[in-house]
């Protein structure tokens, strides 16, 4: 069966399988082998609760600026599926997304794959046919078994850990690092991105044989007046240093745990390569400040904890008299009551919808529930996310601030009712 268009093949596919996520290799490798999709290029994996998006997007600005043709698969997409797999810095385009899934469908046979399994399958078809230099790899869920793990990596990275999707990963800090880490290899660069302990991830490295590099230990970065110092190890153990590098628009966190993989990489990376790549890094949703009918509006996929103490410590202080609304919305498996907690303090009114975009979208009933318990001033909205934006932005003034944020979709679904308007916004990065 093949189909003409991305949209057909992307409804065939999410049909396809009887669950969501069904985590596991057999059968994403069974198919990999049939199509031969052995990748003999460098190869980044990179996975963590947070910071993945940032450190791959990094990871790809850096490469090209060093001059090598870069294959880069993230997920989810924003508005377009296509923004899940780029090369050399160009999204996929629907012709050769429709071809890379008719070459995994010819290959699948009886095997069933899930949406996720067929996608990544489909992604390293293109990578494999473009003749990238490299590739760059986001994990979806976990490490140890999701689907982009069938590849070796060159080096693995480990951005952080932390609570999330504990129905597939586990309920405990160490239990979630050890899948993770499950995307280290014996004798490769093994990056940790968390400046707290856990053990399981070093455990793991260790029993692999894996060449651990931890933030805090081996690497670590300083702040210095409008730059930033770098210090790390190179794989045979002698010190690097860079300093008076330019300020990203990611977190520093992010960048300097990539900055301690490319020493793995068999390339000639320059120290301008590696400024030019965190001078020009842009990742949308990951706290930028846009303009968007004359009001700030800031954009972020924050869905866990870790990610909204992350996104609650980067929040500016808004001139007297301003306040800042949120726009929010969940998916089913977050702890709306938790979130709602930690940010109460930063937010004067919220604006609330149910997602439309998404079948594991959390009823708007249970959120307005957890900010009654909550006790915080909001305004619920029965007729979906661009009426509670539209809302907040009416209800502005100059001094506010207009923050979404609370998934992936969240951020989606604003992104998608700015671009229906054809508006011109304007991006100011990170802030």
């Amino acid at each position: 069966m093949a189909f003409s268009s991305l949209a057909e093949w992307l409804q065939w596919i999410e049909q396809q399988h009887p669950t969501e996520i069904e985590l596991g290799l057999e059968r994403v490798a069974a198919v990999a082998d049939r199509m031969q999709l052995a990748v003999d290029v460098p190869v980044v994996t990179v996975a963590g609760t947070n910071g993945k998006g940032s450190c791959v997007a990094l990871a790809a600005a850096i490469l090209k600026a060093a001059g090598y043709r870069c294959g880069v698969y993230t997920s989810p997409h924003l508005l377009r599926y296509n923004e899940r797999v780029a090369v050399d810095g160009q999204c996929a385009n629907d012709q050769q997304l429709c071809h890379a899934f008719g070459r995994v469908q010819l290959a699948q046979g009886d095997t069933s794959l899930t949406y996720f399994e067929f996608g990544t399958l489909a992604a390293l078809q293109i990578f494999k046919d473009a003749a990238v230099d490299v590739v760059v790899l986001e994990v979806g869920l976990g490490g140890r078994l999701d689907a982009v793990n069938i590849i070796e990596p060159t080096v693995a990275l480990v951005t952080s850990v932390d609570l999330d999707h504990q129905a597939w990963l586990g309920e405990t800090r160490e239990a979630i690092g050890w899948e993770k880490a499950g995307v280290f290899r014996a004798n490769r660069g093994a990056i940790m991105g968390d400046p707290l302990p856990v053990a399981s991830v070093e455990h793991y490295a260790n029993q692999l044989g894996a060449i651990l590099r931890r933030r805090g230990r081996e690497f670590d970065y300083q702040v210095s007046d409008e730059t930033w110092n770098w210090r790390g190890i190179d794989p045979q153990g002698t010190p690097l240093q860079l300093d008076g590098l330019p300020v990203p628009s990611i977190l520093l966190d992010n960048a300097a745990t990539v900055l301690q993989a490319l020493p793995f990489l068999p390339f000639n990376i320059s120290v301008e390569a590696i400024a030019e790549g965190l001078r020009t890094v842009q990742l949308t949703g990951r706290g930028e400040l846009v303009e968007f009918r004359g009001r700030r509006v800031r954009l972020n996929v924050a869905h866990n904890p870790a990610a909204l103490r992350a996104m609650l410590n980067a929040l500016p202080v808004l001139n007297a008299g301003g306040c800042r609304r949120a726009v929010f919305s969940v998916l089913a498996d977050k702890t709306v009551a938790e979130m709602v907690e930690l940010c109460r303090a930063a937010i004067d009114r919220w604006y609330v919808a149910e997602l439309a975009n998404s079948p594991r979208a959390l009823p708007l009933s249970d959120v307005a529930g957890a900010l009654d318990r909550a006790g915080v001033a909001y305004d619920a909205f029965d007729d979906g996310m661009a009426a509670a934006f539209k809302a907040a932005l009416s209800a502005s003034t100059d001094e506010d601030e207009v923050l979404v944020f609370g998934s992936f979709f969240t951020v989606a679904a604003i992104l998608e009712f700015i671009a229906g308007e054809q508006q011109t916004i304007t991006l100011r990065g990170q802030q």
